[in-house]
């Protein structure tokens, strides 16, 4: 990564770097199979789409602005030995239809994730309940379930314990400074995008047969028609509108959002389409504003969408708009404003991130010990009280650092950078 590369929250994951290589040869398989290589092996459990971490009851929960090692591990990873499956933890790292006669399928409920320093990491689906529905899916479970399910695994010491915590409410939680707790939030990403891909391409879409997982989990082979599944990936055009010669921005707000949030525009690509053409598209689709130039700032990975697009890569532009009037489509937004350099300056400062993060901390110390050590968190920010003013998304988003930018370079030295 070069010094002026931006590197947002789930980017800069430091275990794939290599892993095509890998991928390449036999070294997996002879890795797994070799019970002189298994402690090299680590294997992380998700349940319903939450990592299996680890929190210490002995460390204070201090905001991300604090230096030293309690404001950079609220929470790590829990990492398990893959020799442990199957005894100590009664979960199966081989699927009922694999068997020792046929090698390539052993371990086939594993998904590799990557390597560092030797070691190789996996991510392994923990189900919650023992039968799927109808359609093959599993339904969601609840905290109870999932505490329960969480006791099966080791913590990493013994003053910790573990829990199987959200993506999101890990991000909040990160201390965005720290880059081994920024990395470990993009494994998590990783780990959860893969598993989520797997359980939706459970059948072809070419002859609708089941699908079996191939390459240690980073294909899926139709076991009728061979046809080959890869990982999805959904593009995101998240692009913020502004006016240069009257020094403002445009910012929108969905239903969905909590409240007095406002954040950047943003849509799906449509196949077919330049990711230029995505943003004039969009832009025109839910304001009515037309656009000039153009200007790429960067892209985040953001696996914390909807649980059906797991896979979501935020591309993020400035937008230089042409036309002025706003005009909005309210079946995708409820309102949308223009917004001066002044006021965006304070939506910024009077954001609360910093007790937004220590609020995140508190759910996952609380998803760890319960009511044993720690007290039950209130709920976000947000949640706990109306703001007076209203608030842009925080430092683990694309769309604050588009929105920051502009407000303390400007539209002229955005320019100069094209």
């Amino acid at each position: 990564m070069s010094r002026d590369e931006m590197r947002h929250a789930f980017a800069g994951n430091p275990i794939i770097p290599g892993k095509r290589d890998k991928l390449a040869t036999e070294a997996l398989p002879s890795l797994l199979h070799a019970s002189q290589e298994v402690e090299r092996v680590k294997v992380l459990p998700l349940c319903d789409g939450k990592p299996l971490v680890a929190a210490s009851s002995s460390s204070s929960i201090s905001s991300p602005s604090c230096d030293g090692p309690a404001a950079a591990r609220v929470w790590r990873l829990a990492w398990q030995a893959l020799e442990d499956f199957g005894e100590r933890i009664p979960l199966s790292v081989t699927s009922s239809s694999s068997s020792g006669e046929n090698p390539p399928q052993m371990y086939d409920q594993l998904v590799y994730l990557g390597e560092k320093e030797r070691l190789a990491y996996f991510a392994i689906d923990v189900p919650a309940c023992p039968a799927p529905n109808a359609e093959g899916r599993r339904p969601g479970v609840d905290g109870k379930q999932l505490r329960s399910l969480a006791s099966m695994f080791a913590s990493p010491s013994d003053d910790e314990r573990v829990a199987f915590v959200d993506a999101r409410t890990l991000m909040q939680a990160a201390n965005w400074s720290d880059e081994e707790a920024m990395s470990e939030l993009s494994i998590a990403g990783h780990a959860r995008v893969m598993l989520g891909w797997h359980k939706e391409a459970l059948y072809c879409g070419r002859c609708g047969s089941k699908t079996l997982s191939y390459l240690s989990g980073q294909r899926r082979v139709c076991s009728k028609c061979n046809n080959k599944l890869y990982p999805r990936i959904d593009p995101v055009v998240i692009m913020l509108v502004i006016d240069k010669e009257r020094d403002c921005v445009i910012l929108g707000r969905q239903s969905r959002f909590v409240s007095r949030m406002w954040s950047c525009l943003a849509g799906f690509m449509e196949p077919g389409e330049s990711l230029e053409e995505a943003v004039r598209r969009e832009t025109r689709e839910e304001v009515g504003i037309e656009l000039g130039d153009i200007v790429y700032h960067s892209s985040q990975p953001w696996p914390v969408g909807p649980s059906s697009m797991p896979c979501n890569l935020m591309v993020g532009f400035f937008a230089f708009a042409t036309s002025f009037d706003i005009h909005v489509d309210h079946k995708e937004l409820e309102d949308a404003q223009w917004h001066s350099r002044e006021q965006v300056q304070r939506y910024l400062r009077s954001s609360d991130y910093e007790n937004g993060t220590l609020d995140a901390a508190s759910k996952i110390r609380y998803a760890c010990f319960g009511d044993e050590r720690v007290e039950a968190p209130k709920g976000t920010i947000e949640e706990k009280t109306e703001l007076s003013t209203p608030t842009v998304p925080g430092p683990y988003a694309i769309a604050y650092h588009l929105i920051a930018t502009w407000a303390n370079e400007g539209a002229a030295h955005l320019i100069s950078k094209v």
